[in-house]
């Protein structure tokens, strides 16, 4: 179990790696300085959501830094082309080098759309991670998928652009929507079913404190899950192998918010929701599993709603599932668990197993 004071390494070899630093917010000028980053112009990418409560303090923390800020909407719908010129149009203008630093203030989507936007902007400017929330802490901010999203799929237009930092403060996530919050647990309970038994048990002991939001219980949780993202994609920085595992219920959630429309569920809850499936599809393809204890702790993650309640229908699903970036030459391939903590990607499903696993997600 790693020490949640620790900072955590992203480490890929060769000298190439990154810090995720666990401090607060107020550390930031100190923390970017450390990171050797070049003082002087940099740029803040947020949304309107975290910009009332957290771009003051992000700004007021840089010091004597001089940001262009950019606040746009909020939601998955930005994570879009006509988002991503909104920031070369108001970045390119500004005076910006090679050395200037884009900053990610915000959750999944402005990591990723401000991310894609580092990578391209003078054939690439370094990024730094700002998460404020806990899906970003503990998965989007960590490993270097940056993109935006297409009307075919989620998050087929993208790059790779490792962050120079990660800023972590978990005591932002005080102040959370309960919603964001939610789509944030079915994260930390996905790296737990694929890597880590004990800390799987961790979370089933301590599910009222995590929902409580007790500030040690946490802290620790966000390291620990950090960690596990963090030592999985240090062994495979480009998804050539064992990196896949981290799609666990992805397949199924990607197609259930495209089905949905994109911002109808949350990726966590969609998530949420593949993750039952992809139980159900484990679990027929090895037998001797017994998925029960896992499949109540992945139903103890609140969804708002039911498939069957919106009017989803499987044929619409599954034809969604042949967009996933995972599919090769035609043939889907899914993230399944052979035992607690251990993951592994295949093409064995019949088209009766795929209809089992989606009879799940639909209870």
């Amino acid at each position: 179990m790693p020490r949640s004071g620790d900072a955590v390494r992203v480490d890929f070899g060769s000298g190439r790696c990154y810090d995720m630093r666990f401090a607060p917010l107020a550390a930031l000028d100190a923390l970017l300085t450390d990171a050797g980053l070049r003082r002087g112009r940099c740029v803040v990418v947020t949304d309107g959501n975290v910009s009332g409560r957290w771009l003051g303090p992000a700004t007021g923390a840089l010091g004597d830094w001089d940001p262009v800020i950019i606040v746009l909407p909020a939601g998955e719908e930005t994570k879009s082309a006509a988002a991503l010129h909104k920031i070369y149009d108001a970045v390119l203008p500004a005076g910006i080098d090679r050395q200037t630093p884009v900053i990610a203030l915000g959750g999944g989507v402005v990591g990723d759309l401000a991310g894609f936007a580092a990578a391209t902007l003078l054939r690439g400017l370094p990024l730094v991670h700002v998460p404020t929330s806990l899906i970003a802490q503990v998965d989007s901010a960590i490993g270097g998928k940056v993109g935006i999203n297409h009307a075919v799929g989620k998050n087929l237009i993208g790059t790779f652009c490792q962050p120079r930092l990660v800023c972590v403060d978990t005591a932002v996530l005080q102040t959370l929507p309960a919603l964001e919050w939610n789509s944030g647990l079915a994260e930390v309970v996905k790296h737990a079913l694929i890597a880590d038994p004990t800390f799987m048990a961790f979370l089933d002991v301590a599910w009222e404190h995590i929902l409580a939001r007790d500030a040690p219980t946490i802290r620790r949780m966000v390291h620990w899950a950090a960690s596990i993202k963090a030592a999985v994609v240090g062994q495979d920085e480009r998804e050539q192998g064992r990196r896949a595992i981290l799609n666990f219920g992805h397949t199924f959630g990607h197609a259930i918010e495209r089905v949905a429309g994109y911002g109808a569920y949350t990726h966590g809850e969609a998530v949420a929701l593949g993750m039952r499936a992809a139980l159900t599809l484990s679990s027929r393809l090895h037998p001797d599993y017994c998925t029960r204890q896992v499949m109540a702790l992945v139903k103890r993650i609140p969804v708002r709603f039911s498939l069957s309640s919106q009017g989803i229908c499987v044929d619409a699903l599954m034809d969604a599932m042949r967009y996933d970036k995972k599919v090769q030459r035609g043939v889907m391939r899914f993230v399944v668990l052979c035992g607690d903590g251990q993951a592994y990607v295949t093409d064995q499903v019949s088209r009766d197993d795929l209809s089992a696993a989606w009879a799940a997600a639909f209870r």
